[in-house]
């Protein structure tokens, strides 16, 4: 199925009936006076967060949702039946904004969560409504009110724990497959993954969190250059960050510090709030180097860096470090949990 994170829907609810105009004719009762019903309200539209849906791409193909309106009233005091309201299942983590207005209508971030959209018309009243003392027999009703007209703007945000950055083929999707049951494609070329994937990762029995692989970040993301910038938004939900780093680049001449510096430029351009956020440096591939010199390359990159945050050297391919950076994972965000 295609990823689709973005899409405009128009929602309209039901109008109201209209109130109903009655008498009262039966016989032998001359003066049965007024009888006519209100109408029924109309029906409103809701969006429902359901984890079983991971996409927006439904909303390509229909875009408008209408709810039932109220039928109107009738004679014998009967009331005209509400109409129904339409429920639009949408993924977690899905922001509402009106078009129109550009106000940030709601955040659905947990599953069954729902949230009025439009708001279905009032119903019309009938002429029983009117009678009075001075007034036996009136003639006036009310028609229903129409129902709310929205555009909405549909933005997917996915929610993960922790989020993986870098380069093209910096060993991000070999990752998230070494740690998780996710199997997102792996290959010898920039740009593999298109679209965000999701693993969950279990450090043991009833302790988990979930990780979130997003395209590769290139030089000039910021002004549409590759992949990644599209996906940079789902980063914005995460507690942590894990910086992946090729310390042995494929083209030879490439330097993992220049690559580091391109990928924080991009990220501060993009949000600074997101190049604020907690993250830390993962140099992957270092089995690639022979053993006497894993530790002088690493050591240099950090130097360099002038980095103080915590730093892990894995190989995402070999497993080799995976086990304990998800556990330190994990600590850190039980800690966090605690804490917040």
């Amino acid at each position: 199925m295609k990823f689709v994170d973005e899409a405009t829907i128009h929602v309209e609810a039901g109008r109201g009936g209209d109130g109903c105009l009655g008498f009262r004719r039966e016989k032998f009762i001359p003066f049965g006076g007024p009888d006519g019903g209100d109408g029924g309200d109309g029906g409103s539209v809701y969006l429902v967060a359901d984890a079983g849906i991971n996409t927006l791409v439904d909303f390509r193909v229909k875009r408008r949702f209408r709810a039932e309106s109220g039928q109107g009233g009738s004679g014998a005091n009967c009331t005209g039946k509400a109409g129904e309201d339409s429920y639009v299942r949408v993924p977690v983590g899905t922001e509402v904004i009106d078009v129109e207005t550009q106000e940030m209508i709601g955040d659905l971030t947990v599953a069954g969560q729902s949230m009025l959209v439009a708001r279905g018309g009032a119903h019309g009243l009938g002429n029983t409504r009117f009678k009075s003392s001075t007034n036996r027999a009136p003639r006036k009703t009310t028609t229903g009110k129409p129902g709310e007209l929205r555009e909405l703007h549909l933005e997917l945000k996915v929610l993960a724990d922790v989020g993986l950055l870098g380069l093209p083929n910096a060993g991000k999707s070999t990752l998230i497959r070494s740690v998780s049951a996710a199997r997102p494609k792996v290959a010898d070329y920039p740009f593999t993954t298109l679209h965000p994937n999701l693993g969950v990762v279990r450090v043991s029995e009833h302790r988990s969190f979930v990780i979130a692989d997003i395209p590769g970040v290139i030089e000039g993301a910021a002004e549409g250059a590759g992949l990644g910038i599209q996906f940079l938004k789902h980063l914005l939900r995460t507690r942590l960050l894990l910086h992946l780093v090729d310390v042995f680049p494929p083209d030879g001449v490439s330097d993992p510090v220049n690559d580091i510096r391109t990928i924080e430029h991009e990220m501060a351009k993009f949000s600074p709030e997101l190049a604020g956020r907690e993250r830390w440096l993962v140099l992957n591939k270092v089995d690639l180097f022979p053993p006497d010199e894993r530790d002088r390359v690493c050591d240099d990159i950090i130097a360099r860096l002038g980095w103080t945050r915590p730093v892990f050297r894995i190989s995402a391919l070999n497993r080799d470090g995976t086990e304990a950076l998800m556990l330190r994972i994990m600590e850190h965000l039980d800690k966090s949990r605690v804490e917040s």
